[in-house]
Formats: structure tokens, sequence, C-alpha cells
């Protein structure tokens, strides 16, 4: 016998069959009795076809809610479709005139696309409150449990567009990110091909003695040569190098090539002196010209380091009285009993130090000068910003070179612009002065950094007049030779003159 599906029966099929069941009772069993269980049976038929009314109008219900929700986030859906569409007529390439119309009926097709969501959320929420009123007027006996509907999903069109705009922005932001990682990972290949193939140039700016404006020394500036067109700035490579470690390895090899120079300036120094003492008879007191040179912090943090660099000055110990090594003033501050002890033993080799970077003027010139120090050198718009008063330092500026001179250390103001400047670093008594006002960096020869050949044979001829020290910079003019003495005019007899003079 197959199974009777109620739910398929009419909501009046429960009412009809209790009334024809109650009446047949009536009147097949007599009394009282079948008058009650006819009334129990029609009453019966009434309630399961109310039970029955109430089932298929919370189905229906259902029905329309979940209908509700489909058209919702259908009307959704168009909407993002329109946005996109809007998004590639924005991006074809068309005139204005031909593009208005279209961005006119989409912006109307979206208006009515937004007011039919819109619609479509005021009738769910009237009805979820329409149930809620009902439920509250039903006596709580007979209030049947309430039924459990999923949310409709309310989905703004706008807060879509904005949300996928964001991660657009965002996965663009990662693409830049990932490209500049990838950039700078390709340049500290090539900087690190460049150092493992010895492609460092060291570039000379002189530092002059104030008021003369004679050359006194050079500070070596680094140069990383990539290919022949491409010279890379201290600025484009030194953070890379600093933060891939390749610091102490840039150091070694700018610390051999200075020491290069300082050899060729002492061999040139000790020739002007001798030629000079065979002219004069006299040893020359010009002093000798010196060259500076800067290390990174990943060496100053690193004993093992600076002990290499140190092995490096033992092989050049004749001539490391004409190397001056510039320590940054809070590296100087900060450096470990051991790297203090290595400084130490480069000093005895005759290397001096150079306090430079200075973020305040709070030393004691005594305790610089037993740790080697023999110059200090400081900005000079600093000197000039105290000098006018714009900001006020631990030692005023007209004193710190008379300060320092007390314990045999001389001032260098770097980074001189212009010959005002150079006026005012004269008036504060400054003894020594570097900047593209006197000279920008400039290369060196390649022959200066080449072995010293033997020195030649001892001529008896007269030797020629002495040039003064200087390195072989490109670009600085040559040392011009005293000029010999004139022969005196010859002597003629009156009478010649006269006979000329009548003829």
């Amino acid at each position: 016998m197959a199974r009777i599906d109620f739910s398929t029966l009419h909501p009046l099929a429960g009412a009809v069959t209790g009334l024809s069941l109650g009446a047949g009772t009536v009147l097949l069993v007599p009394g009282a009795l079948g008058s009650a269980l006819g009334l129990i049976l029609a009453g019966g038929g009434l309630i399961a076809s109310l039970w029955q009314q109430q089932r298929k109008a919370l189905a229906l219900r259902e029905q329309v809610l979940a209908g509700l929700g489909e058209i919702k986030v259908r009307s959704a859906a168009n909407a993002i479709r329109l946005d996109n569409l809007s998004q590639r007529v924005e991006q074809m390439p068309m005139r204005d005139a031909d593009a208005a119309p279209a961005r006119a009926a989409i912006n109307e097709l979206t208006a009515e696309v937004g007011l039919l969501g819109d619609l479509i959320h005021q009738i769910a929420t009237t009805l979820a409150d329409h149930d809620e009123q009902l439920a509250k007027a039903a006596p709580a006996a007979a209030k049947p449990a309430p039924p459990q509907l999923a949310p409709v999903p309310v989905i703004d069109p706008e807060a879509a567009r904005r949300e996928r705009q964001e991660a657009l922005i965002a996965e663009r932001e990662e693409a830049a990110r990932a490209a500049e990682r990838a950039a700078e990972d390709e340049q500290a290949a090539l900087i690190s091909q460049a150092l493992s193939e010895g492609r460092v140039e060291v570039h000379l700016q002189p530092i002059v003695e104030l008021p003369r404006r004679r050359t006194r020394g050079y500070e070596a500036v680094v140069r990383l040569r990539l290919d022949e067109a491409t010279l890379l700035m201290p600025e484009q490579f030194l953070g890379i190098v600093e933060a891939r470690g390749f610091g102490p390895t840039l150091d070694a090899l700018v610390l051999t090539r200075t020491l290069a120079i300082a050899r060729h300036l002492s061999a040139k120094a000790k020739g002007a002196e001798r030629k000079g003492a065979e002219r004069k008879g006299t040893e020359s007191r010009e002093p000798a010209l010196y060259v500076s040179c800067n290390f990174s912090r990943a060496t100053w943090n690193s004993a093992r380091a600076l002990a290499t660099l140190a092995r490096i000055l033992d092989k050049y110990r004749e001539h490391a009285e004409s190397l001056v090594i510039e320590i940054p003033q809070p590296v100087f501050r900060l450096l470990d009993p051991a790297s203090l002890g290595l400084l130490g033993a480069m000093a005895t080799t005759g290397v001096r130090f150079a306090l430079d970077q200075l973020v305040d003027l709070r030393f004691d010139p005594a305790s610089l000068f037993e740790r080697g120090v023999r110059f200090v050198k400081t900005p000079a718009a600093l000197l000039q910003a105290e000098m006018s008063g714009a900001v006020s330092l631990d030692i005023a500026a007209s004193d710190l070179s008379t300060l320092l001179a007390r314990a045999s250390i001389s001032l260098i103001a770097e980074e001189v612009a212009d010959n005002p400047a150079v006026a005012d670093m004269i008036e504060l008594g400054v003894g020594y002065a570097q900047g593209n006002v006197f000279s920008p960096p400039r290369p060196v020869k390649p022959e200066v950094f080449a072995e010293p050949e033997a020195p030649p044979a001892q001529d008896t001829a007269e030797p020629a007049a002495p040039a003064r020290a200087s390195a072989e910079v490109i670009g600085y003019p040559d040392a011009q030779p005293s000029r010999p003495a004139a022969e005196p005019p010859e002597r003629l007899p009156f009478r010649s003159v006269l006979r000329r003079a009548t003829a």
C-alpha cells in the first residue's frame, strides 16, 4: 500500500474528515457516548485542518524569504557586473562624446539595481517585523516555536567596490615591493661582483691651510665602478654594502689604495727634501702631505675586521705617518676595549686619527690626543650657525680652534661651499678647511698605485729645481719650478754708447 503524503492534502481535508467521522459515530453509537465521541472527532478534524494550514503558511513564508534573499544576491551580483562594465568603458579608448551615452545608461542601471535591492531589503525587514509582532501577540502556551531562518545576506555594491579597490591597491603595493626587492638584489649582486674584481676607485679632495689655501692633505673619497659608463657615488652603494656585510671587504680595498697614495706622497716629499737640501744646503721645513680615509660602521664594530686592517698597515709601516683614519664621533664613543687596543696598536705605527661626523662638542681634547686623535672635523655650516646665534654649542665656535690647539689637535672645517664661508672660517681662527670651493674630489692617476721603481743612479749634473710635493691627481696644476736667476746685463763703455747715439 502506497504511503500517504499528508503535506499534499488540502487544509480543509482534516475538518471534513473529522466532521464525517463525528456524524457517523453519533448515528452508529446510541446515547450520550456517541454524541461525545462525535464531538471529539469533529474537533480533532478542525484542529488538524488548522495545523495543516499553519504549516502551509510557514512553508510559503520560508519560500518567499528564500526567494527574496536570492533576488537580493542576484541584484548585488548584477551591480558588481555593472561596476566592472563601467570600469571597462572608462578604460576603452573613446572620446568623451561617444562614451557619455554608455556611461549614462550604466549609471541609470546601477541606480535601478540599487533601488531594487533596497526595496527587497525593506520587504524582508517588514516580514520579519510582522512575525515578531505576531509572536508577541500570541499566548505563551499556544505560541509555536519561531522558525530558524537563515539570515538574508545584505551586499552593498559601494562597499564591494571599495573592498575590491583596496585589494587592488594592496596587490599593486606588494608587486612594487617585490620589484624593489628584486632590483635591490640585482644591485647587490653587481656591487658584490665589482668588489670581488676590485673595481674600487679613490678620488682625492684637498684639505687646505687657511688663509693661504696651501694644500696640506687629501681625503680619499671612494667610488665604485660597475662598468665603463656607471660610476656609483657613496650614497648609492654604502647602504647596500653595509646591509649585505661587504663593509670590511670595501674598507680593505680602500685602505690598500690609500696607503699606496701615502707611499707616493711620502716618496715625493722625501725627494723634494733631498733636492732642497742639496740646493740650499739646509733641510726643508715644509710639512709632509697626508691622506685620510674612512671605514664603515661594520668594520668599527668588528675587532676581527680591525685586526685585518692592522695587518695591512704593518706592510706599509714606513708610510703610515702619511695616513689619517677618520672615526665618526658616535662610533668612537662606543668602541669596546679590544677595538681601542687595536687603535693604540695602529697609533704606534705612526697612523693619526681624525674625529668627524660630530653630534656635539662634549669632548676632552687631552683625552683625544692620548688616543691618537690629531684632527677634529666639523661642518662649516655648524660653525656659521653658532657664529650667527642660530644654534648654541657646548663650546663657542670662536674658542674651539684655540681649545683644540692647546692639545696639539687641528680643527678642520669641512663642506665649505663658497668664499663667504671661507672668510667666516678665517675669522673664527680655523686652521684647515675642505670643500668644493677649493676643489671637488678628483680621480687619481693609475701610475700612483704602481709599485715604485728602483732609484736611478746618481748623476753628477746639477740637480733641477725641486718641485713641491703633491698627489698626482688628474686636473691639479703641476707645481711651477722656480725660475733661474737672470744673467746680469752686459756692461758697455761710454764711448760705444755715445758712438751709437750720434751715428
